[in-house]
Order: C-alpha cells, then structure tokens, then sequence
C-alpha cells in the first residue's frame, strides 16, 4: 500500500496517464501482481494498493521499480515528503 499527494501544481490528468502507463506497461507484466488500484481520496491524498501472490513477488518488483523508467515517471508526479508505503498480511 502507498499513499501520497502529488506534487505541487500536478495536472491530474497528467497523473492518470502516467498511473495507467504504469499499471499497463509495468505493473502487469510483473509476476505474481494479482491486482493493482489506484483510488483518490476526498482531501487530495491518493492510495495504491498492490495484492501480490507472495512477498517475493512484492520485493522482486521492488527492486525493478526503481530502475524502470515508466515507474520513475509515475514517481515524477509523487511529492515524496508525502509518501508512505506499507505492507499488510491476510489473516487467513
């Protein structure tokens, strides 16, 4: 999970294209993503869940992302004083 704000003056059209050029051209071809979201919230905060197969996946993304440069992009419109990302495990 990561929440953000976008950076200062963002179009948020900008924002999308880039969030589906990352959801299309990278966040799918990863293996073991089973679903990505991408939601707003009502006070500019925005959140992207990743459900992931195992945490190797997660961490195997992990290290392509920073590399990638459609990842880098989407990064671009991130304000990074806002970021914050977590982990969360199912009960079951």
């Amino acid at each position: 999970m990561m929440t953000f704000r976008l950076v200062p003056g963002t179009q948020e059209a900008d924002f999308l294209a880039a969030d589906r050029a990352v959801q299309e051209d990278f966040a799918y071809h990863q293996p073991g993503l089973v679903r990505r979201t991408t939601a707003r919230g009502e006070n500019g905060d925005w959140i992207v869940l990743d459900l992931w197969r195992s945490s190797a996946d997660s961490d195997a993304c992990a290290v392509r992302w920073d590399a990638d440069p459609v990842a880098r992009r989407f990064m671009d419109f991130i304000d990074r004083s806002t970021l914050r990302s977590s982990r969360w495990f199912p009960l079951d």
